[in-house]
């Protein structure tokens, strides 16, 4: 999908009137304005049964509306993650899926909710709070290069010296 945008360029020149077009790629706001108005009519599905397919979850849902399209999540191996997205044609199916909150399939309580949009951005860094109970996740910082004299990890013992030694 792309944009298009007409430049005039008026001269006072007797030349010819120049049109440009520069195409540009879809905008984020449209696209997120499009991912919005599908999440309105979308809700999440939680506690769904491993061995659920996308049909029985379609079929759970047909009361409240036309579904358009069950996505049950996986993780990279193909094993279904416990949670899916159930997308209505309209809009007011998502107030009658919101009934079905607590009702069963394959035995288990589902947890549905209104889809939420992700806003890009909202998951900033943030540090973690130092454990006590852990080491220092501080960089190496290596200690000046010099050799010691009574070899790694060799602490000397100070005693005192038998008899006078002036030289040490």
């Amino acid at each position: 999908m792309a944009v298009s945008l007409y430049i005039n360029d008026d001269d006072d020149d007797d030349d010819d009137d120049y049109i440009h077009t520069y195409l540009y790629p879809a905008s984020a706001a449209a696209s997120q304005a499009n991912r919005e108005e599908v999440d309105s009519r979308s809700v999440f599905v939680g506690n769904v049964d491993y061995s659920c397919t996308p049909e029985e979850v379609q079929q759970h849902f047909q009361t409240c509306g036309t579904v358009n399209r069950v996505t049950i999540r996986t993780d990279k191996y193909g094993q279904p993650k416990g949670y899916a997205y159930v997308e209505f044609l309209e809009v007011e199916a998502v107030e009658l899926a919101l009934q079905l909150n607590e009702s069963q399939l394959h035995g288990r309580q589902l947890k549905v909710t209104a889809k939420r949009t992700n806003v890009p951005g909202m998951k900033l860094y943030r540090a973690r709070r130092p454990n006590p109970n852990m080491r220092s996740r501080s960089p190496f910082i290596p200690a000046p290069f010099v050799f010691s004299p009574y070899g790694y990890g060799k602490v000397p013992r100070f005693r005192m010296p038998m008899r006078y030694s002036p030289y040490f």
